[in-house]
């Protein structure tokens, strides 16, 4: 479904990329409208998958996977019964963070977050003995000199 955005929604949108725990009256007062007007304006944002939900971001760090690995994945097989396992397969590891269908040299891309290099050698192990590549390789991510999760407004 489609949303039109006019400028208080986009208002709203990077306050909310930038703090979601923000309540509405503090919204409301920065993009200058009433508390109700507000709140239908972030509901209706729902609604239509604007907004597909509000998470806490975790510091990887923190838990335990400071590696960030970039993942780099040639096949052989784009057949669709290849593509649905590889999708069950991805989804089935949490270390998987994000996943990209590519075009040219490359099929696919995952960034994969561990904890260090041997787990990242026991998540290839786990990989590749579930779903057969043409070609996989890794490199690690030395600095993250910028990671977000806001969209360009």
């Amino acid at each position: 479904m489609s949303h039109s955005l006019d400028t208080i929604d986009r208002a709203i949108l990077r306050i909310i990329q930038t703090d979601a725990t923000l309540s509405v009256d503090d919204i409301s007062d920065a993009v200058n409208l009433s508390r109700n007007a507000c709140w239908r304006r972030i509901k209706a944002l729902e609604q239509s998958g604007v907004i597909k939900g509000r998470v806490a971001l975790v510091d990887p760090a923190s838990v335990g996977v400071p590696l960030t690995a970039m993942v780099l994945i040639r096949t052989n097989a784009h057949d669709a019964d290849w593509m649905k396992r590889f999708q069950t397969t991805l989804h089935s590891f949490p270390e998987v963070v994000g996943a990209y269908r590519m075009t040219g040299d490359l099929d696919y891309v995952l960034r994969v977050r561990v904890a260090d290099v041997p787990a990242y050698d026991a998540f290839y192990k786990r990989l590749t003995s579930r779903i057969s590549v043409s070609d996989i390789s890794a490199s690690f991510v030395m600095e993250e000199i910028k990671e977000t999760t806001a969209v360009p407004l």
